[in-house]
């Protein structure tokens, strides 16, 4: 699909159409009830998550503080006050997704990103995130009913560049694997109530909010399936945390 930027200084971004998609599995009860989900307009979705460089770009001109991660050392994550997207104990270039961002950090790079630009970016709804992840697939991945590591970054040492494995059928790269990826959303125990137009869930949740996707750090491809979800604290940083925004059209 074809993809743009705007001013040279947005991330590629993909315009992915209006549709419907059975959102969620009865593999978990996270994940229960599946639903129908009807997403009722285009919007536009980064073709890879934010990168290390395009944060960069906002942290220069805003002087926005990202300091202070939980990064592995060792076997362990431990809370390292030194730690950032610029230092998350291995090795980068602008690249790379950034990490050590939390919830908070994406939102204002989303802020900033629509004042730079005049047009309106955001983090996803979670359903929206599925719905782009699926792309009209109805398997545990994009690329089937099994994953390997030729096709993800995950049971790794580190991130991969952005756009190193093949994307999804909407030219949409690494939603499966190399970070886990922020979205709007108030985490909710399952889906009982859950919206059916795509629309972010606020309402009724707690303050943790929701991740997808899946990371470089993780070892079983189970938590790649498309379905999967888990929650953190808005302040949390991580070294296997990032981002991708959404555009609304």
């Amino acid at each position: 699909m074809a993809w743009f930027n705007d001013l040279d200084v947005g991330p590629e971004m993909v315009v992915v159409p209006a549709g419907s998609f059975m959102m969620g599995s009865n593999d978990y009860d996270s994940e229960k009830p599946p639903h129908k989900v009807a997403v009722g307009v285009p919007f536009a979705v980064g073709r890879f998550t934010v990168t290390r460089g395009q944060f960069a770009a906002f942290v220069n001109a805003t002087g926005h503080k990202a300091e202070g991660a939980h990064v592995l050392k060792g076997d362990k994550r431990e809370l390292d006050p030194k730690a950032s997207w610029r230092n998350p104990g291995f090795a980068q270039n602008d690249n790379h997704p950034v990490v050590c961002v939390n919830w908070d950090d994406a939102r204002a790079y989303a802020d900033w990103l629509s004042g730079r630009t005049g047009k309106t970016y955001r983090l996803l709804s979670e359903a929206e995130w599925e719905y782009c992840c699926r792309a009209r697939t109805t398997t545990k991945y994009a690329f089937g009913d099994s994953i390997s590591t030729s096709q993800a970054q995950y049971s790794a040492k580190r991130t991969a560049e952005v756009g190193k494995f093949a994307p999804n059928a909407w030219g949409l790269h690494d939603m499966h694997g190399n970070v886990w990826e922020w979205v709007e959303d108030a985490w909710h125990v399952n889906y009982q109530g859950a919206p059916e137009d795509g629309s972010v869930w606020s309402s009724g949740g707690d303050m943790k909010r929701v991740l997808r996707g899946g990371s470089w750090y993780v070892i079983d491809p189970v938590i790649l399936r498309s379905a999967y979800r888990i929650w953190f604290l808005p302040d949390d940083r991580n070294g296997y945390f990032g981002f991708r925004v959404a555009r609304t059209l």
